[in-house]
């Protein structure tokens, strides 16, 4: 067996190493007509009169899990950002802080992914940064994303939830918590009868299909750090409405409820990296819902309550027995360190 490569320090000089390292592994797999430059800002086109704009960082522990890895999360997490914002998403730029030790065969893994996945959701990585820091003082890689997206005059208002009102239904794309558990589970290293995949995924295919089935959708948000819950309360707040939500409606995995249970996690509040939560006119509600149901990606979506003018910036969970329960936002994670 041949010895294994490393980052070093030296890749992250500047110098030769730095070069090799960007021409023989980002630009082999990266490779499109914007980034073949290799200036210091990338000249792209614009389509449209309104971009949309969003970075984010990624610390992700571990950074390989079942589903996917860190640079999977930081592509699909950039995309969505945009995408519920009524987005197009067009163009990424990523930056590596790389520890010293990773092994080259684990950074390819994770461009190769990278590559993939933009490829996938019609997105170009088209500049980006590498830096390494000595071993310890990181904790193997860490990546930060940012990414352009152009909209059209009548999405432009998508992410402030200018248009929702009271009576609007609120759908979300799919079984709630998966990331999260996830997770946890190669965390722990926890082996469970039926495994528990992340469902870290790029959904501008099928807010698209949404928003050509209905384009007076009221308001989108990709459910992640604090999950659906959080949306909620933050839409709650923003209009000033109330929301009931119906907890015989949410879509939660059995393998997904069954590690709740026994960890004393709320799958409301978990992370999820592939689900949004979209608010739409009750008249189209049951429209949107059949279109997404026929994509791959929200085969399990759901409507699970409504805009009401009752309990003003609250959020009530009916529950299955009948009860109800007041949903205030997390004060901290659940999970440290989910994306």
């Amino acid at each position: 067996m041949g010895e294994t490569k490393i980052i070093t320090l030296n890749h992250g000089s500047g110098g030769k190493l730095t070069h090799d390292l960007i021409e023989n592994l980002f630009l082999k797999y990266f490779k499109n007509k914007d980034i073949i430059t290799l200036t210091d800002s990338a000249i792209v086109p614009s389509q449209s009169s309104h971009l949309a704009f969003t970075t984010d960082g990624y610390v992700v522990e571990p950074i390989f899990f079942p589903g996917g890895n860190i640079g999977k999360l930081a592509v699909c997490g950039t995309v969505n950002d945009l995408a519920v914002s009524g987005a197009k998403p067009a163009y990424l730029s990523c930056s590596f802080i790389i520890e010293e030790g990773l092994t080259f065969d684990e950074l390819e893994k994770i461009v190769v992914t990278m590559a993939e996945e933009a490829s996938k959701a019609g997105v170009n990585i088209v500049t980006g940064d590498t830096k390494v820091v000595h071993k310890g003082k990181g904790d193997k890689i860490f990546i930060t994303a940012s990414g352009i997206g152009f909209v059209d005059e009548d999405r432009a208002k998508i992410g402030s939830a200018d248009k929702a009102k009271e009576g609007d239904k609120i759908i979300v794309t799919g079984s709630l918590g998966d990331h999260a558990i996830a997770i946890l589970s190669s965390r722990e290293s926890l082996t469970f009868e039926t495994p528990v995949v992340s469902d870290c995924a790029s959904l501008n295919g099928l807010i698209e299909k949404a928003l050509e089935a209905c384009p007076n959708i009221s308001f989108m948000r990709d459910a992640t750090r604090g999950g659906a819950a959080t949306v909620l309360c933050e839409l709650a707040e923003k209009t000033g409405k109330g929301i009931i939500i119906y907890e015989k409606e949410i879509p939660v995995k059995e393998s997904v409820m069954a590690i709740c249970e026994m960890f004393g996690f709320d799958p409301l509040f978990l992370a999820n990296e592939g689900k949004a939560v979209i608010v739409v006119p009750a008249n189209d509600a049951d429209k949107v819902l059949q279109i997404l149901q026929m994509h791959e990606l929200g085969k399990d979506a759901a409507i699970i309550g409504e805009i009401t003018a009752e309990n003003p910036r609250k959020v009530i969970l009916k529950t299955s027995t009948g009860g109800k329960r007041w949903i205030d936002m997390p004060s901290g994670a659940q999970l440290p360190r989910i994306c």
